[in-house]
């Protein structure tokens, strides 16, 4: 099953698209997901990046493709467990992989975010939940006056 969101925001897409990707701005729309939400590694297309929370918790992925203001495309290959990558147990190749993309198209004067991402057993409602809210803190820091 897939889950989908996507919202309008009123800025050029190259600016929409490094805001939802750089430091410091990634780290502020993801805390709707987790306060302290971070990542590290590269979105280079083929690169390995991990998603942490706060205790060190999180996800190994790597990017599947990126064009950059277009495309990318996140291949979920495990979890994280104190500081040790978990890409082989049972619990983790039930789900993976499993992909994460977000489009960015312009419309309206503005840029359309599209996010469809494979759900994860038990975390549907969540998402359902928390990516909308996301979203809308990531429109409000790409239309804050600059």
């Amino acid at each position: 099953m897939k889950q989908h969101f996507d919202i309008l925001i009123h800025a050029p897409r190259q600016q929409v698209w490094s805001t939802m990707l750089e430091a410091p701005t990634y780290e502020q729309w993801t805390s709707a997901f987790c306060e302290g939400s971070h990542y590290k590694g590269s979105w280079d297309e083929g690169a390995t990046i991990r998603f942490f929370d706060p205790a060190g918790h999180g996800m190994v992925s790597e990017i599947a493709e990126h064009r950059p203001a277009e495309f990318v495309s996140i291949r979920h290959l495990g979890f994280i467990q104190d500081g040790k990558d978990d890409t082989t147990s049972e619990a983790v190749r039930a789900w993976a992989p499993s992909y994460e993309n977000y489009t960015f198209t312009d419309e309206a004067g503005g840029t359309r975010v599209k996010v469809e991402m494979d759900a994860f057993e038990g975390y549907e409602a969540m998402m359902a939940k928390t990516w909308p809210r996301a979203l809308e803190a990531l429109k409000a820091l790409c239309e804050q006056p600059r």
